[in-house]
């Protein structure tokens, strides 16, 4: 507004101004909104900043490329759609969301907007995924949200330190994690688009905390986020013991987190890995894994070998049933096959080793358990015997040996 009008306007409501003439000043027209031309005058110069260091600089050809090219810069800064330039220092927060409504009303239930209403400012906001003035097309290879670019957009926050402990993010550098992957090794090193990313698991805009039941990583929701991409799986896993009792509401049961963890995840042929899996399984099922240990197959994989069976070489690793389903692999009727796997000649008679046999328990195997009971006694009673025995002739060999004195000699 210029200094004249202004002056108008000041003397007008003063009451020095006839009525008339007071109503002419304040119909006066507004003035034009500035040009795209006009704001570059200033900020298309590359060493444009603020009092406080920051840049001021908007690279004419990367907005142009954007997708706001056809918007006039006063179509986001509204504040400055009637301004004077040079405009006051201080404008007002863009509102994305008078364009995007949908996409900012899902950010509200975000973790990251919840962040900020806790004042915990370094929470991400739609400029620090998207950009400012050079925003493209999640398309477009140069995008921060194209696919192969997005593990580093969130890593910006959710693989800086000090990010990570300002914001008290307590599983710490995942996208590390995420880049060792096999997931990540497929997008970032093989450049498999369909890999999933971030934004598959986690969302882009309503991104949620793991205890929140709306939030994709919910654990009851882990499975059917997992299953976008692995749907045989996840139909596999929903029929098994498992995912049913998911289903029935029990939360205890293994998810696919669980054996394969979160953003870390391994391939599955690998020696390491299936040494690894066995301590999950045993985390639930420990007495099964305590009489595992016990035997060849176990005190193998102890020792490092992973070419003897394990948990899901005989139970499966998704489809897992109870051996009294008729579909397990551990059934009466599919045993002898499943041993076959690995024991070609194996028969029936074979098929009944029992590969959980517990020592300690009577009902179960009692053969078993007392002739556990009688070995483990048979070493005390052996060194009790041997041990009298040596005792009692020691004591003959003192007598034999101790000499004979003249007077019982003379008798």
């Amino acid at each position: 507004m210029s200094a004249a009008r202004l002056l108008r306007l000041a003397i007008a409501a003063a009451g020095l101004l006839p009525a008339a003439l007071a109503a002419r000043a304040a119909a006066a027209p507004l003035p034009p909104a500035p040009a795209n031309d006009d704001c570059l005058a200033c900020h298309g110069d590359a060493d444009a900043k603020r009092d406080d260091g920051r840049s001021l600089y908007v690279p004419a050809k990367r907005f142009a490329a954007s997708v706001h090219a056809a918007l006039s810069c006063t179509d986001c800064h509204r504040d400055l759609s009637h301004a004077e330039l040079p405009h006051p220092e201080k404008l007002a927060p863009v509102a994305c969301a008078s364009c995007h409504p949908d996409p900012v009303a899902e950010y509200g239930k975000s973790v990251h907007a919840e962040a900020r209403q806790a004042g915990k400012t370094l929470a991400a906001t739609c400029v620090d995924c998207h950009g400012t003035h050079d925003i493209e097309p999640s398309t477009s290879p140069s995008s921060r949200t194209y696919a192969l670019n997005l593990p580093n957009t969130c890593g910006r926050c959710h693989g800086d330190p000090k990010i990570i402990a300002a914001g008290g993010i307590k599983i710490g550098d995942v996208v590390a994690k995420y880049h060792d992957s096999i997931h990540g090794r497929v997008l970032e090193k093989s450049g498999l688009l369909v890999s999933a990313k971030c934004t598959d698991c986690h969302g882009n805009h309503a991104i949620r905390r793991r205890t929140d039941p709306a939030g994709s990583v919910f654990r009851a929701n882990i499975p059917a986020t997992c299953g976008k991409c692995h749907a045989g799986i996840l139909a596999r896993y929903s029929e098994g013991i498992h995912g049913s009792r998911l289903a029935a509401g029990d939360a205890t049961v293994p998810v696919c987190a669980d054996c394969h963890t979160a953003h870390e995840i391994r391939r599955t042929d690998t020696d390491a890995w299936k040494l690894d899996v066995l301590v999950e399984c045993g985390s639930c099922h420990r007495q099964s894994m305590r009489t595992y240990r016990d035997t060849f197959h176990g005190q193998s994989t102890s020792l490092g070998f992973a070419r003897v069976a394990s948990c899901s070489d005989c139970h499966q690793a998704h489809d897992i049933f109870p051996k009294t389903d008729p579909r397990s692999t551990v059934s009466t009727a599919h045993r002898t096959e499943t041993c076959r796997k690995c024991h070609p000649a194996a028969n029936a008679s074979f098929a009944r080793y029992d590969p959980h046999a517990d020592a300690h328990d009577a009902g179960r195997n009692p053969p078993l358990y007392w002739a556990a009971r009688f070995m483990h006694l048979l070493p005390g009673g052996v060194f009790v015997f041997f041990g009298l025995h040596t005792g009692l002739w020691f004591q003959r060999v003192l007598r034999k040996d101790k000499p004979v004195s003249a007077k019982a000699k003379a008798k």
